[in-house]
């Protein structure tokens, strides 16, 4: 039996068809066939039915200003609507898969490798007790649809779903096309783009919508059917917590003056009150089913002192509670939780005081169930919110606080100026004899609280240490307690935020320490001083203290964006490899246990790529069991904005970790070839000296202005975030996103492959071989990974696209970079095909068939963009038009930056 009655073809054709109809509806016969003769040239080109672009060039010219505008809505929202049928496609691939036990990486699959592997009971015990995920969503890149944009998408995902797996009457069938027809009208009557810059405030609750409407009720699923397959293989062994969701929404103030003490509080106090609205829903959901007549249940002695000490508690709502349900203890037990729930934050005693209280009370009805033989019913409805709760706590998900390490250095410098100690004139050595002698002794040495006459970037760092200190009061230090350090340098830059956290009282040592200090370290500088910086920071009194306080676990999160930035692809990529090796031995000589926090953008060009292979290509002396890693932008909304494909990504995500810490476990087994990583020295070193040199050119800087949509970009309010640190336009000053969001709208991705042909080329001209490079290919995770996150860029560039764009630029600029990018492209996709030994850069068939069939589709918005940039003057019309271009391209290329 089929669980489905669509393919994505139908939902394609019909969904387009649909659209072309609202087209013509709404505008006008003639847009209706100018779209259609856009369409089909694109088409024809595409499948060599033409020679040229010449017809699609030649119709875009007839286009009137108007015209051109509907051209760009009817692409986007195409894109928007085949975004979404290709989700529905990946659900089907999941639902089949799972039906017929074939799905890889899924529960199932992971206890089957444990067996496999011999691994007995107190193996599987350790690794599952070792692991914790850790995503962490962050606002930047903002996710480019609006919020109005996005509930319609949802609604006619609804809509699709309805007609894939349910069996309608024609009746019915009718009713739901009709109901599609009006939201897709909807859609095309909505704006596309903001009006204005989305606030932090909207960023928070954009992460918000995915934890709140998706992740909270999935994460239940995955831990449920985990435990049922482990039952099967290893009935003794406890599943613990293994997923921690974490956010930088309203809380990362680097680069963004707009992420204010006042956000981060309102966030904090939002997610509180939504996580325990939910919590209080769910408790009512409970309610109605835990009916039982205490004339035929034994409750049990914990259950009993629990129901007796929320009496005592709220003794007037206890006799409501017995009046109302006179012979259900659950029930009456279950309202008292919901009055404590009411209560939390709240002027009224009773309320609980943190989550582990809720957990108790769970665990006491969870017990009571089971002495009462109704294992099934606490397994269906007890044991998930239990998982709720340890997973979103009272918090939703915890903030990371984040700035940048200049602004901490200014603060310490000026507060202790203040006192007569001169801080910014001494060495690195002194300054951390400064911090050290400060931080160990009992008396405070300044006043975050009145600071004094100072600087406003000290008068806001001051404010937020001393917000710290309420937030963890009021919220609990689970709710906000890691320090991320942007563009760590030096030991003295973790230091200064212990000091400051000391002086705000967040750290007491030697008793206690409420604060994780993170330094991000993302320049090339930084990861060959990681020796340097972390060995001087474990050696320190200060910091060793409080890293005892935190249970000797030291997060360090490395950069990789700004590291690719600078680098470019493959050395970024090696730098980061082989420089969690090296902080692996650091922390292993100190005996300090690491937690990777991978500073990965959604985007190839930026770390992204998926997630399970890049989990199972680190180096296994890195993997401890916990991790974290950021997700972003557009990512969010493909990962976790449908419940089964979020489930599946949890799933993804725990079977990588579950076998890497296995793996780690069982020993450091063959050691990667000497001749191995001396080649990837080769190519990487050379790789950066030829992305290093295109960007030193002169005349670079201009030609990227010209021959992109940068300025645009900049403009086009996506985030709250500036797109540059200081408003320099210079490579080194703009910020990843828009960098990478630049290239790839004009077709053109070389942050994701630029010196990859140099760089292997000097390896085989040094005397290597392509048959080691095969060999790495097939045989090292690391190896096989990078190159295929290269060729899936290189898949997605288009050579001839993007030498329209160059055409922009001034002849002399264009004739100075476009031929050397060209070759580098083109030598790079021959190398990656001779050395994956495939026909194509592609290596997933459907991602093949996705890329087929946007191709055609995003030509004409690339070349309807390319006329309205090379105008001088453009009329508000022609603006909107263009920015309109920029959001289509973004859909139909699923990446933002």
């Amino acid at each position: 039996m089929d669980l489905h009655h669509r393919t994505v073809r139908q939902d394609v054709r019909e969904l387009g068809e649909l659209l072309g109809d609202v087209l013509e509806a709404q505008s006008s016969t003639q847009a209706f066939e100018a779209v259609e003769d856009l369409r089909t040239a694109a088409i024809d080109y595409r499948d060599g039915s033409l020679p040229s672009r010449e017809p699609l060039r030649t119709t875009l010219g007839t286009l009137d200003s108007d015209l051109e505008g509907a051209a760009a809505r009817a692409f986007t929202a195409y894109f928007e609507l085949i975004n979404l049928a290709e989700e529905r496609e990946r659900v089907r691939a999941i639902r089949r898969s799972s039906q017929a036990g074939t799905l890889a990486d899924s529960p199932r699959a992971t206890v089957a490798s444990l067996v496999e592997g011999d691994a007995d009971a107190e193996t599987v015990q350790r690794v599952l007790d070792d692991v914790l995920i850790q995503p962490t969503f962050t606002a930047h890149p903002t996710e480019a649809h609006r919020k109005t944009v996005k509930a319609k998408l949802r609604t006619i995902t609804t809509l699709l779903e309805g007609l894939d797996e349910r069996r309608l009457t024609d009746a019915e069938r009718r009713q739901s096309w009709d109901q599609l027809e009006a939201e897709v009208t909807s859609l095309w009557q909505t704006p596309q783009v903001r009006d204005r810059a989305p606030e932090p405030e909207d960023e928070a609750r954009n992460v918000q919508w995915y934890l709140e409407n998706t992740l909270f009720d999935v994460v239940g699923d995955t831990y449920a059917e985990l435990e049922e397959v482990l039952a099967d293989s290893y009935p003794e062994v406890d599943v613990p917590k293994l997923f921690e969701f974490r956010s930088w929404a309203g809380s990362d103030r680097d680069g963004n003056p707009s992420v204010t003490v006042d956000v981060t509080s309102e966030t904090l106090d939002r997610q509180r009150s939504v996580v325990l609205s939910k919590y209080r829903d769910e408790l009512k959901r409970l309610s109605g089913i835990l009916s039982q007549d205490a004339a035929w249940i034994t409750p049990g002695e914990r259950f009993e002192a629990s129901l007796v000490d929320d009496r005592e508690r709220l003794p007037e709502v206890a006799r409501d509670a017995e009046r109302r349900y006179p012979h259900e203890f659950y029930r009456q037990k279950l309202k008292l939780m919901r009055e404590r729930l009411e209560r939390v934050n709240d002027v009224r005693p009773g309320g609980y005081t943190d989550a582990e209280e809720l957990v108790d009370d769970l665990e006491a009805i969870d017990e009571s169930l089971r002495l009462n033989d109704a294992e099934s019913i606490a397994d269906a409805y007890v044991e998930p919110l239990l998982r709720k709760v340890d997973t979103f706590g009272f918090a939703l998900a915890s903030l990371d606080l984040r700035d940048h390490q200049q602004n901490h250095t200014e603060t310490v410098g000026e507060l202790l100026e203040g006192r007569g100690v001169d801080y910014r004139d001494r060495d690195e050595a002194g300054r951390i004899d400064v911090l050290t002698d400060a931080i160990m002794q009992d008396a405070d040495v300044v006043d975050l609280a009145d600071p004094g006459d100072v600087s406003e970037t000290a008068e806001r760092v001051c404010e937020r240490f001393e917000a710290l200190r309420e937030w963890q009061r009021e919220y609990g230090t689970d709710a906000i307690d890691t320090y991320c350090i942007s563009m760590t340098e030096e030991p003295s830059h973790v230091l200064e935020v212990l000091f400051l956290a000391d002086q705000a009282g967040v750290v007491d040592l030697p008793e206690y320490s409420g604060l994780d200090v993170v330094p991000l370290l993302e320049t090339e500088s930084a990861l060959d001083g990681a020796r340097r910086i972390m060995g001087t920071l474990f050696e320190n009194e200060a910091y060793a203290t409080a890293l005892d306080c935190r249970g000797d676990t030291q997060e360090i999160m490395l950069g990789y964006s700004d590291s690719n930035k600078e680098n470019g692809f493959l050395a970024a990529n090696w730098d980061l490899y082989r420089n969690q090796r090296r902080l692996a031995r650091i922390t292993d000589e100190f005996d300090v246990s690491m937690r990777l926090f991978h500073g990965r953008g959604g985007s190839i060009s930026r770390g992204g790529g998926p997630m399970h292979e890049a989990m199972l290509a680190l180096p296994v002396e890195t993997v401890s069991g916990e991790i974290k890693f950021t997700e972003q932008g557009e990512a969010i909304a493909e990962k976790y904005g449908n419940p089964r494909i979020a489930e599946r990504n949890l799933e993804r995500m725990l079977d990588a970790q579950i076998r890497a810490r296995r793996e780690s476990l069982a020993g450091p087994g063959e050691p990667t070839p000497d001749a191995w990583s001396e080649a990837m020295g080769t190519m990487a070193g050379a790789a950066r000296d030829a992305y290093q040199d295109l960007l030193d050119t002169e005349g670079f800087i201009p030609y990227f202005e010209t021959a992109t949509p940068i300025t645009v970009i900049e403009d086009l309010n996506l985030g709250s975030r500036p797109a540059s640190r200081s408003g320099e336009r210079t490579v080194e000053d703009l910020r990843a996103i828009p960098w990478v969001f630049s290239w790839t709208q004009s077709r053109c991705i070389i942050p994701g492959w630029y010196g990859l042909a140099t760089g292997v080329d000097a390896y085989l001209d040094d005397g290597g071989s392509m048959e080691t490079l095969r060999k790495m290919y097939e045989h090292w995770p690391f190896f096989r990974t990078t190159l295929d996150n290269a060729a899936q860029s290189m898949a997605r560039t288009d050579m001839e696209i993007a030498e329209v764009y160059a055409g922009l630029a001034p002849a002399e600029l264009r004739d100075r970079f476009f031929p050397r990018i060209r070759d580098e492209y083109e030598r790079a996709a021959d190398l990656a095909l001779a050395i994956t030994d495939r026909d194509d850069l592609v290596r997933q068939d459907w991602f093949r068939e996705s890329l087929d069939r946007r191709n055609p589709y995003v030509d004409p918005l690339n070349l309807l963009q390319t006329r309205l940039l090379a105008r001088d003057e453009r009329t508000p019309a022609e603006e909107r038009t263009l920015r309109l271009t920029v959001k289509g391209i973004a859909a139909g290329m699923k990446s933002t930056g």
